[in-house]
């Protein structure tokens, strides 16, 4: 599997006239190597190459890592320049959507006649199209967060706190399995909601508020991103209304996901049908984002993207509306892309809710 992943890489070494590859950004390094700790290097030729890390890390990489060599360096960034040097090579690509400038330019010091070649989020494109393990690891993490959500809905009532609400959340999942939240989790409720990433507050939650529930947990590295909106105590004519529009939205683009549409296109189904009702200017982010190591990957689903839909490329539909002074409503799903359409990863229920 690893051995495969490096394989996309082989681009790269070709396109950009490559000796040596070097990986550090922590998701990248996970993705190529298999290590799951927070520092250490990966040194890629293309037959093979080096994983560099100081003592902390050797047993952990001794462990983990596979198709490549360990080595251990108190002073990690001189072991790397040490090893190039011994490769005697002259061309080094680095993930420079990642890298300090100080690391870059530690690099540059040790090395001044090795010509660094920037690569950008292209290398991180990498990562877009999932394999089978992933795909199921993908299914899990979500299944074991939409249930959590199911336990806790109950529990949501006039007067509970934003932020108690988020907290017995992480716990659901954390007793699904899950190893934390997988990123800080969103609860608006009423003029709140008018936030796209309105993280929960001291706000308590009042009868005939909506209540927007983003939340995502994590396994085994990989993420789940959800979105409910509820309605607590009752939902308003207009409400229903704005929260129709949405789910509508949410359900057109959801039926247009297959492959070779572009991620423009994607996002202009659903944008369309919220403009043509009256809603336009309230949508204001992107349809969705690619999910997997991290909760914000490629592919990019929005208006500026020129992305092509693959088969086994993993992201969420998102559509919104965000009005000042009223609130909003989200729904979110992550689909999996198929052969011919895509299957939902998210299970909780996103018809409205009046809790």
């Amino acid at each position: 599997m690893l051995k495969s992943r490096r394989q996309r890489l082989r681009r790269f070494f070709d396109e950009s006239d490559l000796d040596l590859l070097l990986i550090e950004h922590q998701i990248n390094l996970r993705y190529l190597s298999g290590f799951s700790g927070s520092e250490g290097s990966l040194l890629l030729s293309p037959e093979g190459g080096w994983f560099v890390c100081d003592s902390r890390y050797t047993v952990q990489a001794d462990k983990e890592v596979s198709g490549v060599q360990v080595v251990e360096q108190s002073q990690r960034q001189e072991g790397i320049a040490e090893l190039i040097r011994q490769a005697g090579v002259r061309r080094i690509g680095f993930e420079a959507t990642h890298t300090t400038v100080s690391a870059h330019q530690g690099m540059m010091v040790r090395l001044p006649e090795i010509t660094f070649v920037p690569l950008g989020q292209e290398l991180d494109a990498i990562r877009s199209c999932k394999d089978a393990q992933e795909l199921q690891l993908l299914a899990d993490v979500a299944a074991l967060a939409s249930s959590a959500l199911e336990t806790v809905l109950p529990l949501v009532r006039p007067g509970m706190v934003e932020a108690d609400l988020a907290l017995e959340l992480e716990f659901a999942m954390r007793r699904n399995g899950s190893e934390g939240a997988g990123f800080d989790i969103i609860v608006a409720s009423g003029v709140r909601g008018a936030m796209p990433h309105g993280r929960a507050s001291n706000k308590r939650i009042e009868s005939g508020d909506l209540v927007t529930i983003d939340f995502g947990a994590v396994q085994q590295g990989y993420h789940s991103d959800e979105t409910v909106t509820v309605a607590v105590g009752g939902a308003s004519q207009r409400q229903q209304e704005i929260y129709q529009v949405v789910l509508d939205a949410h359900d057109r683009a959801i039926a247009a996901v297959r492959p070779s549409i572009t991620c423009r296109e994607l996002d202009a189904v659903a944008r369309d049908h919220i403009r043509e009702q009256g809603f336009g200017e309230y949508f204001g982010h992107g349809l969705g984002h690619g999910v997997g190591l991290a909760v914000h990957e490629k592919p990019v689903v929005s208006p500026r993207s020129d992305a092509v839909v693959e088969e086994g490329m993993v992201f969420t539909i998102e559509p919104g509306i965000y009005i000042p002074g009223f609130g909003g409503v989200r729904i979110e799903d992550t689909v999996a892309v198929t052969a011919d359409g895509c299957r939902l990863l998210t299970t909780a229920p996103k018809q409205l809710q009046i809790l």
